[in-house]
């Protein structure tokens, strides 16, 4: 009987080595570019998280309190700001919205009472902040965040006062 050796390429030895090395290679690539693209997200979504927030906020509560000319663009302590009234128990309110010391605010109070512009919870943080009436029912706002990036938003009143 005979018995053969099997001999040995050094090819044997190379192939799977290298092959282990181009996956390797792939998959640390496929890693970076992945991480990458998510950190670009990411800083892409905080940037436009304040201007946005802000105008996306405003939107809601116009929308939530739109009842027949009781939302109109005013003044509040010397701030540009906009003013929902409400009526509850037959007394009324009045939320103001406005930018005061580098924030977006907001205050709920009674009609008559009186409150100073620091009074308002802080909502965000914001650099500049303007409302313009278009016509009776469409307000344009503009917001400027702290990186001094600009946001606008239109939006219409359904219900505009007869």
């Amino acid at each position: 009987m005979s018995f053969r050796t099997k001999r040995r390429h050094m090819i044997d030895f190379l192939f799977p080595v290298a092959l282990f090395f181009v996956f390797a290679l792939s998959a640390l690539t496929l890693i970076l570019l992945a991480a990458r693209i998510y950190r670009s997200t990411t800083e892409n979504s905080s940037r436009n998280y304040t201007s946005r927030t802000g105008l996306s906020y405003i939107s809601e509560k116009i929308h939530q309190s739109d009842e027949g000319g009781r939302i109109y663009p005013g003044e509040f302590e010397g701030c540009e700001a906009l003013i929902i009234e409400q009526t509850y128990r037959e007394k009324i309110y009045r939320t103001y919205i406005y930018a005061f010391d580098g924030s977006l605010r907001e205050l709920f109070v009674r009609d008559g009472t009186y409150a100073k512009a620091s009074d308002g919870n802080s909502l965000l943080e914001i650099h500049d902040f303007s409302i313009e009436q278009i016509t009776d029912d469409l307000l344009k706002f503009d917001c400027t965040d702290s990186m001094d990036r600009r946001a606008s938003a239109l939006i219409a009143i359904r219900s505009v006062a007869q």
